[in-house]
C-alpha cells in the first residue's frame, strides 16, 4: 500500500507540472511499444521464480508469441516503432495475466507466494519509471545547479571525468560504444544477479530475507529526493557540449575547468539534475556486494560491472569524482539498514548506519561549502574523501563478516581405543 500511494503521489506531481507519471507511462505499456524492452523480460524473468519449470517455458513462450503477433499487426498496419522497442508487450502481458490468476484461481500461500512473484516483477519496472518521473522533475523544480562547486571540488581528486573522458575518446566508437551498453543495461545485470539469489524460491516456496532487488529500489526511492537537495547536471552538460547555450563553457573533456569563485549556475527544463550521489554508481555497487556470495563467473561480471560503469559513468561526463566518492557510501549505508532491518537492529547495525550517514552528510556540506579550499590543498583534501570512504567501506566489511554466519569445523571422530 506504502508503494502504491508514493505512486499516485508521483503521479498526481508528474501531471501538476504536465507530465505523465510513472502509471500512466507504465499503462500506456501494455498496447504501445514500450521504452523499457529488455526491462520487461527481465523483470517477467523475476517474476518466474515462484513457477516451475514447466510454467516457466509455458510463460516464455507466451511473451515471445504475443510480441511476434503485436509485431506482426504493426507491419500489417504499416505502424513504424519511431520510439522504444519492437518487443516488450509480451512480457508486460504475462505478468499480469500471473496477477489474474494468482486471485482467481490460487489459493492460501500459493496465491500470496504468486502475488510476491508478480508484485517483484512489477515494482523493477515501477522503479525504473518512478525513476524517469522524477528526473523531469528535478529539471522542472530546480532551475538552478551546484556542478560549479563539485567542479571545484573535484580538483582535489585530479578531475577524474576530464581524465576518463579523454582516455574513451581514444577507444573511439567501440569503446563508447560498448560502454554505452553496460551502462543502459545495469538493470538486466542486476536481473541476473537476482535471478542467483532467487533460484531456490520456487522449490522452497518463499523469498529470502534480503536480496538485491531490495536494494536496487530503496536505491531508486531514496536517492532522487538527493537530486532535489543537491541539484547538479555533469560536466558533459555544464562545461561541455551537451550543455548547448547553458554550459559554463566548452571545456570537456579537453581542457581542465579553472573557477575562482564558485556559485550557482542557472540551467534548462529538460536536463535531469541527477549527479549527486551517482545512482549508477550506487546500482553498480549493489551488484558487486551481492555477486560476492555467488560462483565465480558471477563474482568476476559483478567486478566487471562496477568497473565498466565507472568508466561509463566517468568517460561520458556524467559524473564527477565527487558523485562517485557519495554513491559508493549511499549504497553501502542503504544496504546496512536493509540487512540490520531483516536479521534485527543491534549496536554494530546501528553504528554502521550512523557512520555511513554522517559521512555521506559529511562529504554534501564539503563539496558545497568547502569547494575552494579542497581545490587549493589536494593533496589533502584527495586522500582524505578516499579516506573517508575506504573507512565506510572498512566498517561494513568488518560488521558484515561479522553478522554473517560461520561454518563450524567438521567434527573429528574419536579415536579408538587401543586393545589391551
Amino acid at each position: 500500500m506504502a508503494a502504491l500511494g508514493f505512486l499516485i503521489a508521483l503521479e498526481i506531481s508528474a501531471r501538476h507540472y504536465g507530465l505523465p507519471g510513472p502509471i500512466t507511462t507504465q499503462a500506456q505499456e501494455v498496447i504501445f511499444a514500450p521504452q523499457s524492452g529488455f526491462l520487461l523480460y527481465a523483470s517477467m524473468g523475476l517474476m518466474m521464480v515462484v513457477l516451475t519449470w514447466r510454467e516457466r517455458f509455458i510463460a516464455a513462450g507466451v511473451a515471445i508469441g504475443i510480441d511476434i503477433i503485436i509485431f506482426l499487426v504493426r507491419w500489417a498496419a504499416d505502424a513504424r516503432v519511431t520510439e522504444g522497442h519492437p518487443f516488450g508487450n509480451g512480457a508486460l502481458w504475462v505478468i499480469l495475466g500471473y496477477g489474474v490468476i494468482a486471485v482467481t484461481r490460487r489459493k492460501g500461500r500459493e496465491r500470496v507466494l504468486l502475488l510476491k512473484g508478480v508484485g517483484l516483477g512489477l515494482l523493477l519496472v515501477a522503479g525504473r519509471k518512478t525513476g524517469d518521473t522524477w528526473l523531469l522533475i528535478t529539471s522542472k523544480t530546480r532551475p538552478a545547479v551546484l556542478d560549479q562547486y563539485v567542479a571545484t571540488a573535484d580538483h582535489a581528486l585530479g578531475n577524474p571525468s576530464w581524465l576518463v573522458g579523454r582516455l574513451v575518446e581514444a577507444t573511439g566508437p567501440v569503446g563508447a560504444r560498448f560502454l554505452d551498453y553496460v551502462y543502459t543495461q545495469l538493470a538486466v545485470a542486476a536481473v541476473v544477479v537476482a535471478l542467483y539469489q532467487l533460484r531456490n524460491v520456487a522449490s522452497e516456496r518463499r523469498f529470502p530475507g534480503h536480496h538485491l532487488v531490495r536494494t536496487f529500489l530503496v536505491i531508486g526511492l531514496l536517492g532522487p529526493g538527493i537530486y532535489v537537495i543537491f541539484p547538479v547536471v555533469g560536466p558533459v552538460f555544464a562545461y561541455g557540449a551537451d550543455g548547448g547555450q547553458w554550459a559554463l563553457s566548452n571545456l570537456w573533456p579537453d581542457t581542465m575547468p579553472q573557477i575562482t569563485a564558485p556559485h550557482h549556475m542557472t540551467f534548462d527544463e529538460i536536463t535531469p539534475r541527477n549527479c549527486m550521489p551517482s545512482l549508477h554508481t550506487a546500482w553498480a555497487t549493489a551488484i558487486f556486494i551481492h555477486s560476492r556470495k555467488g560462483p565465480r563467473i558471477l563474482r568476476f561480471a559483478g567486478a566487471f560491472w562496477l568497473l565498466a560503469t565507472l568508466g561509463a559513468t566517468l568517460g561520458f561526463g556524467y559524473h564527477y569524482g565527487a558523485d562517485i566518492i557519495a554513491g559508493v557510501v549511499f549504497t553501502l549505508t542503504i544496504e546496512a539498514a536493509l540487512r540490520s532491518m531483516e536479521r534485527g537492529w543491534d549496536r554494530s547495525g546501528i553504528q554502521l548506519v550512523a557512520y555511513g550517514s554522517v559521512v555521506f552528510a559529511a562529504l554534501l556540506v564539503s563539496y558545497r561549502y568547502l569547494p575552494m579550499e579542497m581545490a587549493r590543498h589536494p593533496w589533502v583534501f584527495g586522500p582524505l574523501l578516499i579516506l573517508a570512504m575506504s573507512s565506510v567501506i572498512h566498517l561494513y566489511v568488518r560488521t558484515t563478516e561479522m553478522w554473517d554466519p560461520k561454518a563450524a569445523p567438521a567434527r573429528q571422530p574419536e579415536p579408538l581405543p587401543e586393545p589391551v
